[in-house]
């Protein structure tokens, strides 16, 4: 499994690099709270429909515990997504180094 690390994904995001930010949670979850340029889908099957199997795509989910942003890392490897990696450290990571958060549960 490839991973990226959160000062390399804060970098990449800075820069505004062309990469699918892909929150591997629950629409509920990401209406809540995301790291700012995330998309969400519904299911596995609406992001098969939406990304392009050459892009380069980084998953995440809540914190290094979760199994969601892992089960997304291997159901695109296993559809034929050759440029994916995963964020690892998930929001909770995120949240901790003071880096941007969006949603609702933000505090402003």
């Amino acid at each position: 499994m490839r991973l990226i690390s959160r000062e390399d994904l804060k970098a990449k995001l800075d820069r505004g690099e062309n990469f699918v930010l892909v929150m591997a949670l629950g629409g509920w979850a990401f209406r809540a709270k995301h790291i700012p340029g995330s998309v969400s889908f519904d299911n596995p099957e609406e992001g098969l429909k939406t990304l392009q199997k050459d892009a380069e795509i980084v998953v995440y989910c809540s914190d290094p515990a979760c199994i969601a942003s892992m089960y997304a890392y291997k159901f695109l490897v296993e559809h034929g997504y050759t440029n994916v990696c995963r964020y690892a450290g998930g929001l909770s990571q995120w949240e901790d180094a003071g880096y941007p958060l969006e949603g609702e549960m933000v505090n402003k």
